[in-house]
Order: C-alpha cells, then sequence, then structure tokens
C-alpha cells in the first residue's frame, strides 16, 4: 500500500491523480501532518508526501528504525515538477515492487513531473548490491564504496547463479599472485566469517524436503531445519523451496512454515519419491505414505540433484534433508524496434541492464552498448550466422547466466527468438521482451495501410525456396491481403520483388498504393507513398519496407489508408 500525505489543495489534486492511476494501492491521510505521516508509515509499504524535502525530513526521522523495513519515501514539490527519492531507494516494496527511486519515477510518470534519484549506485550506473535480487549481507557500504571508487573488488562464485554484471572492475581471484584485492563479493549460500571487507550474495540454491507426523508445528520444523543448516554450514537464506509428499500437502504446519518463510511448497507423489535412491530409507514412512523416504527423496527430487548436502536429521515429529539445485539460468529475448531510442521498450532497457551477457548482430549490438553496465561481456558476430549465436546463447545460459540475445523489430518475428527456441529446452527460464516491428514502424509512417487484415512476406530465399515464397504471394493475392514484403531486395537479389509485384498486379488496379519506408525512425529514413503502376523497384534495398495495399486501401490527403470496414468497397 502507498500512503498518500498533503497538506495544500495542489498537494491534494496532485494526490488525486495518483489514487486514480492506483485506486488499489493507494490510501489519502488526513489530519494533522505529524499524525498523518505516522498512521501512513505503520500501515504502509510507500509514502508519497506532497510537502517540502526539510519538512518530511523532520517528520519521518522520529519514525526511523531499519532501513530494511522502513517504508520508501517520495516527496513531491508544491508545483508537482519534482518526485524525490527521499528514503527507501532500494527498498523493495509491495504495492508497486519497488523503492523510492523507482517509485518516484512513476509518481513523475503520473503526475508529469522529473524524478530525482540520488542514490550513488543509481546515478553512476553502478548496480546496488541489495538491487540484484538476492539476500546480501556483509559489508555492504564498503563494498559499494570500492566499486563507486573504481577499486578492484573481488567477484568469487561459489554457487552459480543468473546476476547483472557487477563492474568493469570486479574481477575473478588468482590464487597465483599474492596480493588480492582486499574487498570481496561472494556469491555463496554457505556460512562464512564475519569479513569488515566481504559481502555475501545468497542466492536460492538450496532445497529442503521435509517428513512430518500429523500435527507437526511450523516451529519444529523451522527450527531443525535452521539448525541441520548450521551444523552443515549453509545459511538459510539460501534456502529456496521446500518440499514433501502429496499427503503432507495440507499439512498444516508444513503450510504454514511455508508462507511464514515466503517459499514455495512443491509436493510429489509417494510412487515418484519411492523411485529415488536414498542414504537412509526407512519402513515407517513407508507404512505411512508409501515411500522409503520423505525428506531425502523429495529433497533430491524438487532439487533435480542426485547427492543430498545434508542427509535427513530428525526431531520428534519432523525429518529434513537438503539439497543443492543446479543453477537455471535466464535468457531474455529482447527486440530492439526500429532503431530510435524512444521506440525501444522500458522492459527491453532493464532486462539489458540486468543481463551479465549480451549476443547480437554487432550493428544491433552498437545500438544498445550505453545501455549495458559496466562489466557486461558483449559477444557480438557478423551478418548471418543466426543459428550460431541462438545455441550460443542457450549455451550460455545453462551454465547458469544471466543472457539477453538481442535483435532488431521484434524477436519473434524474423529474428532470434525462433531459432533459440528451437535449441532451448526446459532447462533455462526464457522470458521474450516485445519490440515494435519494422512493418509497424512503417506503416505508422505512411499512415494506416495496416487498418484491416494484412499479411507478412519474406522475399528472402535464403532460408525458405522461392517457389513457396511465390505460392505465399499468390495466396496473399487472391485473398486480397494488404500485404508487407521484408527482405524486399538486396545486390544479389534481384528478381523476387518485381515477379511478387508482378503476381499482385493480376489482382489488384495499378492505382493500389504502394508505401516504400526505408530506415524507418533512423537518421536516414525515407518515406515514398506510389502505386503499384508506378513503383520503380531500384528506390528498394534491404534496409526497406515495402507494404502493397488492398483493393479498399487507399490514399487519403497523401497518407495510406486501408479501411477497417468496407464502405469503400467499388
Amino acid at each position: 500500500m502507498i500512503g498518500l500525505v498533503s497538506v495544500t489543495a495542489a498537494g491534494a489534486a496532485a494526490a488525486a491523480r495518483l489514487v486514480a492511476a492506483w485506486p488499489d494501492s493507494t490510501r489519502c491521510y488526513d489530519g494533522p501532518t505529524a499524525d498523518a505521516i505516522r498512521r501512513a508509515w505503520d500501515e504502509c509499504d510507500q509514502l508519497v508526501c506532497f510537502l517540502a524535502t526539510g519538512a518530511t525530513v523532520r517528520l519521518v526521522a522520529p519514525l526511523l528504525a531499519d532501513k530494511r523495513s522502513d517504508p520508501a519515501v517520495v516527496c513531491v514539490d508544491e508545483a508537482g515538477r519534482h518526485a524525490v527519492a527521499l528514503l527507501g531507494g532500494h527498498r523493495d516494496g509491495t504495492a508497486a515492487g519497488c523503492g523510492a527511486n523507482r517509485l518516484a519515477e512513476q509518481v513523475a510518470g503520473v503526475l508529469g513531473a522529473s524524478p530525482v534519484i540520488t542514490t550513488a549506485t543509481d546515478v553512476t550506473g553502478v548496480p546496488g548490491l541489495d538491487t540484484l535480487g538476492l539476500p546480501v549481507e556483509g559489508a555492504v557500504t564498503a563494498v559499494s564504496r570500492a566499486l563507486l571508487d573504481q577499486e578492484p573488488v573481488q567477484v568469487q562464485v561459489d554457487v552459480a547463479w543468473p546476476l547483472p554484471a557487477l563492474l568493469g572492475t570486479a574481477v575473478q581471484p588468482d590464487q597465483s599472485k599474492p596480493d588480492q584485492p582486499r574487498h570481496r563479493i561472494v556469491v555463496t549460500d554457505r556460512l562464512l566469517p564475519a569479513d569488515p571487507h566481504t559481502v555475501l550474495l545468497r542466492p536460492p540454491s538450496l532445497v529442503v524436503g521435509m517428513g512430518a507426523s500429523r500435527g507437526v508445528s511450523a516451529d519444529e520444523v523451522e527450527q531443525l531445519i535452521g539448525a541441520a543448516l548450521v551444523q552443515a554450514g549453509l545459511s538459510v537464506s539460501s534456502v529456496g523451496a521446500l518440499a514433501t509428499v502429496h499427503d503432507k500437502a495440507d499439512e498444516v504446519g508444513l503450510v504454514t512454515l511455508a508462507d511464514r518463510l515466503g517459499l514455495p511448497l512443491s509436493t510429489f507423489p509417494a510412487s515418484r519419491l519411492a523411485s529415488v535412491t536414498v542414504p537412509n530409507p526407512s519402513a515407517a514412512p513407508l507404512a505411512a505414505v508409501g515411500t522409503p523416504s520423505v525428506a531425502e527423496a523429495a529433497a533430491l527430487v524438487a532439487a533435480g540433484a542426485d547427492d543430498l548436502l545434508v542427509p535427513k536429521s530428525k526431531s520428534a515429529m519432523a525429518t529434513v534433508a537438503v539439497a543443492r539445485r543446479a543453477p537455471r539460468g535466464r535468457l531474455t529475448l529482447v527486440g530492439l524496434g526500429p532503431g530510435a531510442r524512444d521506440l525501444l521498450a522500458p522492459r527491453a532497457i532493464a532486462e539489458l541492464r540486468s543481463a551479465s551477457v549480451v549476443i547480437g548482430l554487432d550493428q544491433y549490438l552498437d545500438q544498445i552498448r550505453d545501455l549495458l553496465r559496466p562489466g557486461t561481456q558483449v559477444l557480438a558476430s557478423g551478418l548471418g550466422d543466426e543459428e550460431a549465436r541462438a545455441q550460443e546463447a542457450v549455451t550460455t545460459a545453462r551454465s547458469g547466466r544471466s543472457v539477453a540475445l538481442v535483435g532488431s523489430g521484434d524477436a519473434g518475428v524474423y529474428a532470434m527468438a525462433s531459432p533459440a527456441l528451437e535449441f532451448a529446452g526446459d532447462d533455462i527460464d526464457i522470458v521474450g521482451i516485445p519490440g515494435i516491428t519494422a512493418n509497424l514502424a512503417a506503416s505508422a509512417l505512411l499512415g494506416a495501410p495496416l487498418g484491416h487484415d494484412h499479411a507478412v512476406v519474406s522475399l528472402s530465399d535464403l532460408h525458405t525456396p522461392w517457389e513457396a515464397i511465390e505460392a505465399r504471394v499468390r495466396a496473399v493475392a487472391v485473398g486480397d491481403f494488404v500485404v508487407t514484403f521484408y527482405n524486399p531486395r538486396s545486390l544479389n537479389r534481384r528478381q523476387q520483388l518485381p515477379l511478387a509485384l508482378d503476381i499482385l498486379r493480376d489482382h489488384r488496379p495499378p492505382t493500389t498504393p504502394v508505401g516504400v519506408v526505408r530506415e524507418a525512425t533512423r537518421a536516414d529514413e525515407q518515406v515514398l507513398l506510389t502505386t503499384l503502376a508506378d513503383l520503380d523497384v531500384e528506390v528498394v534495398d534491404m534496409r526497406s519496407v515495402v507494404i502493397v495495399g488492398s483493393t479498399n486501401t487507399r490514399a487519403v490527403a497523401g497518407r495510406m489508408v486501408t479501411p477497417r470496414g468496407y464502405r469503400w468497397m467499388s
């Protein structure tokens, strides 16, 4: 919940705009300002105060307790010109899913204001160690300062996990050299001694299998898990999932514990668990639920592991065992749009900045290099080799890394998503980020040629025989679809476009509008509106998109328009 506190009519009006935008996640507080802020502080995850920053600081100062639990606070000035991230810049919120930095951007977006972000890591492009999506422990301030000062920082990965690039100065430890950087970032699920120069990032790599007698309490299971992990030198912060047998899916103590810890509880049929070889089978669970092992088998199955880190341990009414799951890499398929930076989706930018490896065609990577965090590994290749790029992206993700595979337009339209998904299995997470395609960009420049049914056909016969392409063009012509031709003409392919146009001329009048857009949304953009009879194919090249109208398409005031209905049909 986002608490809104205002003291003037202008502030109340701005608050009302936020309520209209976020009706289910905002709550207005009135009355004396100090009382209103105190109530909002106790009841909300985030606060937006329509007050001066100085006044807000004085009012919230007595309420501060812990940066991990204090609400994120944003201030908006009386004129509504600035949204200032005042407190809790990196704190995760539950309503808007963000800390004050992101909340300030969202508030600014609604109010038409400018967000003001002062967190050092955000304004310098260095990822905050508490923003990487993993629990963080240790010397966060000292190591963050070292990163900001561009001091070398040792990155030690005990457990591979998808992470963004940390910084260009981050280095792998080299035990052959006597002088190692004193600051360290360690990605590990193990307990390590406290160190004033070390930050621990806790990946959710541990799976706890649980067996229980009917009526077991959540406290008993939680204490057993904690003791087993400490004895094995493992961190409870790295527990990412709990698992048990189907018969215990409704066991109140286990369900309560999963809710308390905010962890998923997976359950498996007894027959599945009984098929797993474990070090400590027992007759008791076999008689009770039909499998000689619950805790050990469930841990192994849920983790997809062959060996246990912690074999079964017992309390009066529970058993637990621990396995480590293999890192699950992440592959994001990013469409960069037609070329203009302001047509690149904000989500695509966020994914590019969260990847540690970015792969793509060199000319596309050149468009977005400035968006990447320092230290990002960039793997560029030349024209062609699409399958090799896709396979490299999938293989890199399988190693447990966070990978972005980029292409122009939309990644799923004549681009890299298709070959990547052919190689990828269910062993990695895949996220698709939509992009504005070339035909949509060209259509917007021409008018509204795609206002009714339309088709897209690539005239390149590198991957498709010309006979198949020709058959598709004939089907488009007979069906009277507006058609967009991708890859219409190159230095070595001169005849495909004239042949395709001849097919369309057999079914459409010579006055049919035709649009040619070259380098859509880029600096060398060219837009031509002509007709099927007058089109000069010499103006078309591989950087062009050709849109041929249907029999209903018209040129209206210099724009190409296909009506949504058929009122213009002759």
